[in-house]
């Protein structure tokens, strides 16, 4: 269980290949408990819901309510630089610490583990149709209509090659319609900008709802 909470900037046997394993575990335990949870999606429904459980976020924002980071071995530079708050070294952690149970004690201690973990997330998972991230959303509201596709331009990036920060513009040109979004990655950039697009849609069809 050492390994799992240690960090390779540390000394010593390190967690990458409990994580390695623990990712592959965690997959196969949420892939069967959405399969029993939702007898009626389909497999995209069923990989989106997988996706908003095993997210680096999500297993982030999980391991820090738990404390996780608390318990990491860190090397000098990594504490220094506030290494147990960094997604990445949660998340990985996280997973390491699942591989760790299933070596263990198996898969059945390692289910019941991440019963408990992903319980709160589990209550909270909206509308499947909900689940769609943003761009996809924006794309099937534009082809519905037979409008063309949104355009996503970068802007700048800020920021040192370690840790940038992405602005990114997408324009709706048929609607008539351009936001701005930013992220740690180009992606996240265009999820925000796509977001905020719809988010304008909405608002201009209650009020011609409301005219």
């Amino acid at each position: 269980m050492e390994a799992a909470l240690t960090h390779r900037s540390a000394s010593g046997a390190h967690n990458e290949r409990l994580e390695f394993l623990g990712d592959a575990v965690l997959n196969c335990l949420v892939a069967d408990l959405l399969y029993r949870l939702y007898p009626d999606a389909d497999e995209g429904e069923l990989s989106r819901l997988r996706a908003s459980l095993v997210s680096g976020d999500a297993l982030a924002q999980v391991a820090a309510v738990t404390g996780l980071g608390e318990e990491l071995r860190l090397g000098a530079g990594e504490l220094r630089s506030g290494g147990f708050r960094r997604r990445s070294i949660l998340a990985d952690a996280l997973e390491a610490l699942i591989g760790a149970v299933f070596l263990d004690g198996g898969m059945e201690a390692a289910r019941g583990v991440v019963a408990r973990l992903l319980a709160q997330r589990l209550t909270e998972l909206g509308d499947i149709a909900d689940l769609k991230d943003p761009k996809t959303r924006l794309q099937e509201y534009l082809q519905a209509r037979g409008l063309p596709l949104p355009a996503y331009a970068v802007e700048q990036v800020l920021g040192d090659a370690h840790l940038q920060t992405f602005e990114v513009r997408c324009d709706a040109a048929a609607l008539n319609l351009s936001a701005r979004g930013s992220g740690l990655s180009r992606r996240r950039a265009e999820q925000q900008a796509a977001e905020e697009i719809l988010r304008m849609i909405d608002r201009d069809e209650k009020a011609d709802r409301g005219s």
